[in-house]
């Protein structure tokens, strides 16, 4: 019997570690020996900690919410050969059902399920026969062909075709390339590349062995940021693994293939998202953006032709070459082909980390896959494309997740961030977040970026005080289209997406709190302020007592008051009013 616990950093953020200790103390209570595994992350993070129990005739059950305690009488039951404890079963309940079954994994389809530090876990599951089949049976041409065929283009934002890339680094002239792997994932919401480097290094460092054969590269860095410790100690493991076996170092497979690989840990600076900012960065330079041409394929990292993709990138190559282009052609839309991982977060039920074949639905990822808006409440809209990209209404549900069809809404297929939002979410400040965020960013470079940026967050501020002017609008859609023509870089080009789209999609909004001072969400402090019904409250005296400035007052048996000029509008009489009563409200 096999009991595995998820390890990745959603898992112990959430309490994995006592489960994971508790199951070691029961090594030697039982007569009957079992082997303990910890894994990395399924992507059902609403269900975390997660633990599979595999009985030795190779049924398997996963349980979700575990805690040490239940996690001993969930062995105990299984031991005992009493069999599953159905009421903490996570993956046979009809929710966790529609999770995983509307899903096709292909970057993600170790991710769960192997020990991502035993690379032997790895090669069980046909790791490295991609690698060893195009050292041994392909030459690089045909290798590139097979990537042409498969239509993957780069899970990174851009969506440029992955084999034009890799060739154009090829044809270029001179005995030392470089390939880079780009792991600085920095969008607000996003952990598609984390939960990969933690839960299947390996399959990362194959798709960039595999790249590097092809371009005749001999050495590959991965700029990872260091907020990913897990991340960097696993890719660690597997790098030192993967030498010991033969498929990173000399003479790869006994060829004359030659390549290793080494991590570059980034500061966390968002625009390294962005190439030549992130090659600036990894020869210890300030991250900035520069001027193309010349390309980093013709003059990139230490002015040696130079090839960069993402992680998830990387991830889908062994896959292709093991299985052919044509599979993974076979998947998703003319124009998009294969999977995308997305990163659910915000108002949604069941978020997590998902892959889904292109050309599925929003209103499937969201409602299916994601099982709906928390609390049942009115879905308003998803930021698709993070700081760079846009929200798209409810109007726009049926909206077929590719790129084409994304990018048509005003947002942007990004590297997969997807934040869910409700009818209690301001448009105007969600807006003024996220462009608060690329204006902090920024390197500052760009007149445009550095300084448009900065009136354009002046003017969100002053409409989300309640202090917007007629003709604001206007004028955001004026700097809007000169931060984007100016820019040198995508972080500037696409900063003033998140604004255009809301103001494009729910100007109504906008105009309520410049016309009406009103913010209808009733989240603009400066907008609302909170009442108590005379008629509904008890008196019971529980908003006074937790008020933390002590602007609520009153008497037994008369209804109490709140003092408007002391108010801060933090909510808490709000929260902390009884339900039953509902007696305060917001305005």
């Amino acid at each position: 019997m096999r009991i595995v616990v998820g390890m990745g950093s959603c898992g112990i953020a959430a309490g994995a570690l006592p489960v994971w200790d508790a199951v070691q103390n029961e090594i030697g209570k039982w007569d009957i020996s079992f082997e303990t595994v910890p894994t990395g992350c399924v992507g059902m993070c609403h269900q975390e900690p997660l633990m599979d129990v595999v009985e030795d005739d190779g049924r398997s059950y996963t349980y979700g919410n575990v805690n040490a305690e239940k996690a001993q009488e969930i062995m105990a039951s299984h031991l005992q050969g009493r069999g599953p404890l159905v009421k903490y079963l996570a993956a046979s309940s009809e929710t966790a059902h529609d999770f995983l079954t509307a899903q096709l994994r292909v970057a993600l389809r170790n991710c769960g399920i192997i020990n991502p530090e035993a690379i032997d876990d790895y090669i069980a599951r046909g790791g490295y026969k991609a690698l060893e089949k195009a050292i041994k049976l392909m030459s690089p041409e045909e290798v590139i062909d097979e990537i042409k065929i498969s239509g993957l283009r780069g899970r990174g934002g851009a969506g440029f075709p992955t084999w034009f890339k890799w060739n154009s680094t090829r044809q270029e002239k001179g005995t030392h390339k470089y390939l880079v792997c780009n792991a600085d994932e920095g969008d607000p919401g996003a952990f598609m590349d984390r939960s990969l480097l933690e839960s299947d290094p390996h399959s990362l460092l194959e798709g960039m062995a595999i790249a590097a054969y092809v371009i005749g590269a001999d050495t590959g860095v991965i700029y990872c940021r260091a907020e990913y410790p897990l991340a960097i100690k696993r890719l660690q493991i597997a790098i030192s693994q993967a030498r010991e076996k033969g498929f990173l170092g000399s003479h790869i497979l006994d060829s004359t293939f030659s390549f290793d690989i080494k991590i570059k840990q980034g500061a966390g600076a968002f625009v390294c998202g962005e190439e030549t900012a992130l090659i600036a960065s990894l020869e210890g330079e300030r991250g900035m953006p520069r001027l193309k041409p010349p390309y980093p394929s013709q003059k990139g990292y230490w002015d040696r032709p130079t090839n960069i993709n993402n992680v998830e990138t990387f991830a889908n190559v062994p896959w292709i070459i093991d299985r052919g282009g044509a599979a993974f052609a076979a998947i998703g839309t003319e124009d998009s082909k294969g999977t995308k991982v997305f990163a659910l977060a915000g108002k949604i039920k069941r978020g997590g980390l998902v892959e889904v074949p292109m050309g599925i639905t929003l209103r499937d990822v969201i409602f299916k896959i994601g099982g709906g808006i928390k609390e049942d409440r009115q879905f308003k809209a998803v930021q698709l494309g993070g700081p760079s990209g846009g929200c798209i209404p409810a109007s726009l549900l049926d909206t077929p997740v590719d790129y084409r069809s994304i990018k048509a809404t005003g947002a942007i297929m990004g590297s997969g961030g997807m934040i869910v939002v409700d009818e209690t979410t301001c448009m105007v400040n969600m807006a003024r977040y996220f462009l608060d965020f690329t204006q902090k960013e920024s390197c500052g470079k760009c007149v445009q970026c550095r300084i448009g940026t900065k009136r354009m967050l002046e003017l969100l501020e002053r409409i989300c005080a309640g202090e917007g002017r007629e003709g604001d609008l206007e004028l955001l859609e004026e700097l809007a289209g000169e931060i984007r023509d100016g820019s040198l870089c995508g972080l500037g080009q696409g900063a003033p997406n998140p604004v255009l789209t809301t103001i494009q999609y729910f100007r109504d909004e906008y105009r309520a709190h410049i016309e009406e001072k009103r913010c209808p969400a009733k989240q603009c402090k400066h907008l609302i302020k909170y009442q108590i019904d005379a008629v509904k409250c008890k008196s019971c005296g529980i908003c006074a007592k937790k008020c933390p400035v002590d602007c609520i007052s009153g008497e037994k048996k008369k209804p109490y008051v709140i003092d408007q000029e002391k108010c801060i509008k933090c909510g808490t009489c709000l929260e902390v009013c009884p339900v039953k009563f509902a007696a305060v409200s917001v305005e």
